[in-house]
């Protein structure tokens, strides 16, 4: 496989796992699907962390993201099946 193909296999599955924790965030069911207001809240999201209270809501939003992954089975650590799938 070339190099370009396994980066871009990379990013694909980055994506997904990024579009992943929006849906197990509940931010899908929450707008109704509305991509628009999806948007604006990770727009917003993203204006906070640049503010002068960026690194609070960063310490903040990190430490409540580590407490839903102990808390969902899935997630837990030593039960992670996040990690590259086997090709058989």
């Amino acid at each position: 496989m070339r190099t370009w193909q396994v980066e871009r296999r990379k990013r694909t599955r980055h994506l997904i796992e990024l579009g992943g924790l929006v849906v197990k965030a509940g931010i899908v069911d929450l707008t109704g699907d509305d991509r628009a207001t999806i948007f604006g809240a990770l727009l917003w999201s993203a204006d906070k962390l640049k503010s002068d209270q960026g690194e609070r809501a960063r310490a903040l939003w990190a430490a409540k993201g580590k407490q839903a992954f102990e808390a969902d089975p899935v997630t837990r650590t030593g039960t992670n099946r996040t990690g590259p799938a086997v090709r058989r």
